[in-house]
């Protein structure tokens, strides 16, 4: 038989940049209510390592009850402010009843254009009411959407090896989003990335979506949530270094009507300079964020979360684009310096030419 779900939630998040930076403290003070300091609950046995540096800002904010076929999300709201200029929301829909009719639900929130732009309707306005405590504020075009179904309990028992077993199919297509009927290959692969702290828990991680079977699964939500938050943040990065690198290109290769000048380089040169280093530094706070040194079963989830995302994948492409920059701004620097030593060159033969006409030209008498 198929299970039903007693208690369960599904979290639809929208991840979002939307500045160089936000100072947290700032924000927290122009945010007068229903905010609170993100922390993780440490149920497991293991050092309470697992922190954010700094702890992200929680803001609760009223909205609107969205239909979704069988299911509705309730009126409220989480976005969740990052230091390094991002910002996490995510709904709440209860899902309990079959399991059987999730599938639907997940297709129906897979690119769900009117859930993203409710979203960014109120990204936009905590970013009016956040004002300056955001550093450079845009809200860029690019954003990550992700749904977790959180299963607590079952009406019936079930064993979580059930779900990788009897149920597979059921949970490939949740994880999927296809409600439509999958082959035994894709189920395979869908439901393979999964892994469990006891018998009675199960986490299944995949590219669009994450099933997750535990009682007090807070934590694990926790670790896929921030890993969305960091594949928006690799993938608007890389973006940005691409249309660094097509204007260093052109930077490089001036057409050849182009006369040098002195300074002619200074200013692409500095701004060059600046986007490396914003670069460099949101890669280095997106990467250094979250530690899990001593959990070592959060740390397996966001191991493979980030085997799913191909964080790492993502990671090697933005530092060799990084190191390319730095290798562009070399040979700048190299042709401005050379430039500059060839107008010199230049200013000497000059003066000593005036020099030696001087010293051969009789003085004329005066009258």
């Amino acid at each position: 038989m198929d299970p039903v779900i007693a208690k369960g939630t599904c979290f639809p998040l929208f991840a979002f940049d939307v500045a160089r930076a936000i100072d947290l403290d700032a924000a927290e003070r122009r945010i007068l209510a229903g905010t609170e300091r993100q922390t993780v609950k440490q149920r497991r046995r293991a050092p309470a390592n697992f922190e954010y540096r700094p702890a992200p800002l929680r803001v609760t904010r009223q909205g609107d009850a969205h239909v979704l076929g069988a299911y509705r999300t309730a009126p409220t709201l989480e976005l969740v402010l990052y230091d390094f200029g991002a910002i996490s929301a995510s709904y709440a829909l209860s899902i309990e009843g079959p399991l059987m009719g999730l599938p639907a639900l997940a297709y129906e929130l897979w690119g769900n254009e009117r859930l993203v732009a409710d979203a960014r309707r109120h990204v936009e306005e905590l970013m009016a009411t956040v004002g300056d405590a955001a550093v450079r504020p845009r809200i860029a075009d690019v954003v990550e959407d992700y749904s977790i179904f959180e299963i607590e309990a079952f009406a019936a028992p079930c064993p979580a090896s059930a779900l990788w077993t009897e149920h597979a199919h059921t949970v490939a297509q949740v994880l999927r989003a296809e409600p439509r009927t999958l082959s035994q290959q894709e189920v395979a692969d869908a439901t393979t990335s999964r892994l469990s702290f006891g018998p009675d828990d199960a986490t299944f991680i995949d590219t669009d979506a994450t099933l997750l079977f535990d009682a007090e699964g807070d934590d694990v939500r926790a670790v896929l949530e921030f890993a969305n938050i960091q594949l928006l943040e690799m993938r608007f990065l890389d973006q940005q270094l691409d249309d660094v690198l097509d204007r260093a290109y052109e930077l490089l290769q001036p057409p050849p009507t182009r006369i040098g000048a002195p300074g002619r380089d200074g200013p692409d040169l500095r701004r060059l300079a600046r986007l490396q280093l914003d670069g460099a530094i949101l890669f280095e706070q997106v990467t250094n964020a979250l530690k899990l040194v001593g959990d070592q079963y959060l740390a397996r989830v966001y191991s493979l979360a980030s085997r799913r995302f191909h964080l790492g994948e993502w990671d090697a492409s933005i530092t060799r684009k990084l190191q390319t920059i730095d290798s562009i701004y070399a040979k700048m620097a190299d042709r401005t310096a050379s430039r500059r030593m060839e107008i010199l060159e230049w200013i000497i033969i000059v003066l000593i030419a005036v020099s030696i006409i001087l010293s051969v030209v009789p003085v004329l008498p005066r009258h």
